[in-house]
C-alpha cells in the first residue's frame, strides 16, 4: 500500500495515498480498533455532517466574507455535496467507540471536505481548521449532526413505514367489516367482536404512534451550532447561530432553528432521549400486532386458525411442510432491540458532566439503529405478511359459538350468578350454553334463542 505523509499539532502521521482522511481520522482509527469495520458511525452522521458543513461555509461567506472567499466556499460546496451523494462514504471510516464528544467524527469530515475540496481547486486552498471548521467546534457540530440525522430518521423514514402499513390495515378493516369473532382478554375467551374492529385497534395504535413521534421530534429543530466549546459561542462570528440554522433548514427543507441555550444544547440530550421514547412506544405497539397476529394465525390445525398468513419459507430442517410467522418474529425481534437501545440512549444521556456529554456517539448510533431497524422491521412486515392477511371464517365462527363468554348476553335475563352457573355447567359437562341454561331451568329453548343472538354482541 502506498502512503503520503500528513500532519497534524502532534506531528506527522502516514495515510493511505487513496483515502481523503488525514492525520487526526488516521490517529483515531489506529487508537480505536474497537468494532472496526462493523460498528462504523452511522451513514446518517456522515450524511449530517456533509448537511451542516456545507451550511457553515454558506453562513460563514455571508458573516465572514474575507475568510471565508468565494473560491474556498466552491471547493467547500462541491465536497459537501459528494459526501450527501455517498461518493464519499469510503472515506470515513472511524468506530463509534472513540471520544466521547465526537470530535474524531468530525475532524474526519473537515479533513476529507478540505483535501477533497484541494483537489476540486487544483492547489492547497483549504486547511481542515482554519477553513472546514470556522467558527465552529466539536463540541457543537456533533450535537448538530445528531438532531438533523434523527429527525430525518424519525421524518423520512420511520413515519412513512408506519403510515404504510397503517394503509394497510385500513384495506383489511374495510376487506373484512361485519366478520364476527371471539374476542380474547387475559389469553382467555371474552365477548365477541368484529375482525375489522381488532384491525382497527392496531391501526389506531400506529396512528397514534405517528403523532406521538411528530409531537417529539419537535424539539430536535433545536440546533446547537454556534455554541463552539462550552456554549459561548467563541470564535464565531454575531449572527452565525441564526444564520447557519437557516442554512441547515434550506438545505433540508426541516423547520431547524438555533436552540435557545446553547449551554444546555452542548450537555444534555433530553431531547434525543424524549423522541427515542416515542420510537419506543412504536416499537412496542408493533410487539403486541406481530404477536397478535402469529397468535391469531398459530396452527394451522392445533391452535388458533382464525387467520392465514402468507407461507414465505420453509419453517423447519426436519419438519416437512412446516411454515412459521417468520415476518412475527423479525418484528419482535426488532422491537426487543430498540428497547434495549433506549436503556443505552437514557443511561448516555445522564452522563453530561459541566459543560459537555461525552457518551454522544453511542447515543445516537443506538438511537439511529432504532430507527432504521423498526422501520425496516414494519416495512417488511407489510410487504411480506400484513399485505396477505386473510380472515379463516369458518374456524371464526367455530370458535365463536363455542366460546362460554357468549353467557354475558344473558347477564340482564337471568343475572351474574346463574350466567355463571351456566357457563359453569357448560365447561364441566361439555354441552352447549343452551343446553346448560335449559337444564338449570333459567330459560327455555324458546326463551333463550329469543335473547342469544352472538352477531348482535359487537
Amino acid at each position: 500500500m502506498e502512503y503520503r505523509i500528513e500532519h497534524d499539532s502532534m506531528g506527522e502521521v502516514k495515510v493511505p495515498a487513496d483515502r481523503l482522511w488525514g492525520a487526526q481520522t488516521q490517529r483515531s482509527k489506529q487508537n480505536f480498533e474497537i468494532g472496526a469495520g462493523i460498528e462504523t458511525m452511522p451513514a446518517e452522521i456522515i450524511h449530517a455532517f456533509g448537511i451542516l458543513k456545507k451550511a457553515a461555509a454558506q453562513a460563514n461567506a455571508s458573516l465572514r466574507p474575507e475568510k471565508m472567499t468565494e473560491k474556498k466556499l466552491k471547493a467547500i460546496q462541491q465536497a459537501c455535496d459528494e459526501i450527501l451523494s455517498g461518493e464519499l462514504n469510503g472515506h470515513f471510516p472511524l468506530v463509534v467507540w472513540q471520544t466521547g464528544s465526537g470530535t474524531q467524527s468530525n475532524m474526519n469530515a473537515n479533513e476529507v471536505i478540505a483535501n477533497r475540496g484541494n483537489q476540486i481547486a487544483g492547489e492547497k486552498l483549504l486547511h481542515p481548521n482554519d477553513d472546514v471548521n470556522m467558527s465552529q467546534s466539536s463540541n457543537d457540530t456533533f450535537p448538530t449532526a445528531m438532531h438533523i440525522a434523527a429527525v430525518t430518521a424519525v421524518e423520512d423514514k420511520l413515519i412513512p413505514a408506519l403510515n404504510t402499513l397503517i394503509n394497510t390495515f385500513i384495506s383489511l378493516e374495510n376487506a373484512n367489516e361485519g366478520i364476527v369473532k371471539s374476542g380474547r382478554t387475559h389469553l382467555q375467551d371474552a365477548t365477541p367482536i368484529k375482525f375489522s374492529q381488532e384491525i382497527s385497534g392496531w391501526r389506531s395504535s400506529l396512528q397514534k404512534d405517528v403523532e406521538l413521534l411528530k409531537y417529539a421530534v419537535k424539539p430536535l429543530y433545536s440546533l446547537a451550532l454556534g455554541g463552539t466549546a462550552v456554549g459561548t459561542g467563541l470564535n464565531a462570528p454575531k449572527g452565525f447561530d441564526k444564520k447557519v440554522a437557516e442554512e441547515v433548514s434550506a438545505l433540508t427543507g426541516k423547520p431547524f432553528v438555533t436552540a435557545d441555550n446553547k449551554f444546555h444544547a452542548l450537555t444534555s440530550k433530553d431531547e434525543l432521549v424524549f423522541a427515542h421514547g416515542a420510537v419506543k412506544a412504536a416499537a412496542a405497539d408493533m410487539m403486541k400486532i406481530a404477536n397478535d397476529v402469529r397468535w391469531l394465525a398459530s396452527g394451522p390445525r392445533d391452535g388458533l386458525g382464525e387467520i392465514r398468513i402468507p407461507e414465505n419459507e420453509p419453517g423447519s430442517s426436519i419438519m416437512p411442510g412446516k411454515v412459521n410467522p417468520t415476518q412475527c418474529e423479525a418484528v419482535t425481534m426488532v422491537a426487543v432491540q430498540v428497547m434495549g437501545n433506549d436503556a443505552a440512549v437514557g443511561m448516555a444521556a445522564s452522563q453530561g458532566n459541566f459543560e459537555l456529554n461525552v457518551f454522544m456517539p453511542v447515543l445516537i448510533y443506538n438511537f439511529l439503529q432504532s430507527c432504521r431497524l423498526l422501520a425496516e422491521a414494519i416495512t417488511s412486515f407489510n410487504k411480506n405478511c400484513a399485505v396477505g392477511i386473510t380472515a379463516n371464517k369458518e374456524k371464526m365462527d367455530h370458535n365463536l359459538h363455542n366460546s362460554l363468554m357468549l353467557v354475558t348476553a344473558l347477564n340482564p335475563y337471568i343475572g351474574y350468578e346463574n350466567a355463571a352457573k351456566t357457563a359453569k355447567l357448560a365447561y364441566k359437562e361439555n354441552i352447549s350454553l343452551k343446553e346448560a341454561c335449559v337444564k338449570l331451568g333459567f330459560l327455555s329453548e324458546e326463551e333463550f334463542d329469543k335473547v342469544f343472538h352472538p352477531e348482535k354482541m359487537v
